[in-house]
């Protein structure tokens, strides 16, 4: 498939089929997201599957949505500040090296027929609770992941003129 289908063809899906995901087709994913860029290669980040009813139904408090209850589950991604690099004014980098780990498991999960959703208005401290992360772990996007069941709408799309001079 061609890069632009596959990029028109990621939505945002709010609504799943039971179906599990296939852990051939997980693995694949991830590993896409192993080896998405980061500044100066530091990969600060932690990918946790969340596949049981208990711990869904923890990350459901956390983001409490009829829609998001659908998903056969979930992926937190998380910022790993003591591992992303700092530019010389002191900028961190994290935030943009998840983003763009994020950004390659949606594109590599709609390249496998299933579907996602980023997810970032949540409790991010009532997460780290109640799955124990670290101090200087911070979640910072949630994945819900599985067959989509419903169809997407049109995406409205500035004109090419519109973001570029």
């Amino acid at each position: 498939m061609a890069f632009l289908d596959l990029v028109k063809q990621r939505y945002s899906c709010r609504s799943y089929q039971e179906k599990s995901v296939e852990q051939k087709k997980l693995d694949y994913v991830m590993e896409c997201v192993r080896f998405a860029p980061s500044a100066v290669n530091k990969q600060p980040w932690m990918f946790r599957m969340v596949k049981n009813e208990v711990d869904k139904a923890k990350l459901q408090e956390c983001y409490n949505r009829e829609w998001f209850a659908t998903a056969p589950m979930y992926i937190i991604c998380s910022i790993l500040h003591d591992e992303e690099w700092v530019r010389s004014d002191g900028k961190h980098h994290g935030d943009i090296d998840i983003a763009i780990a994020v950004e390659h498991l949606c594109l590599a999960a709609t390249e496998q027929g299933l579907a996602t959703c980023w997810v970032c208005n949540f409790d991010a401290e009532k997460c780290k609770q109640f799955f124990g992360l670290g101090d200087n772990e911070e979640p910072a996007v949630l994945i819900p992941i599985g067959y989509a069941a419903d169809e997407p709408k049109e995406k409205k799309r500035k004109e090419i003129g519109e973001i570029c001079k």
